[in-house]
């Protein structure tokens, strides 16, 4: 299941710049995603390890390009195909 915020930026003026949609999905989505075992997700999370996350009492929910963002930095470049 997938959860979204609106976040909206204003200049002073109070005008309108960007709008900016995030979506949130669980640690069964995030494992899902990555091959990440949930219970290592979890145990991440205890140790402050892992991709960011939202927490509101016993929901976990982590932001797409967070876990997006986490894995690309994790990228391994190769001789053919250099990190870019």
């Amino acid at each position: 299941m997938y959860y979204t915020t609106d976040r909206a930026i204003f200049e002073g003026g109070g005008r309108l710049m960007e709008q900016e949609k995030t979506v949130f999905i669980s640690d069964r989505e995030v494992s899902r995603l990555t091959g990440i075992g949930r219970q290592t997700l979890c145990n991440w999370r205890c140790q402050q390890k892992g991709p960011r996350y939202v927490k509101t009492g016993r929901l976990v929910r982590y932001a797409l390009h967070d876990v997006l963002a986490y894995m690309e930095a994790r990228k391994i470049g190769t001789e053919d195909q250099p990190k870019e």
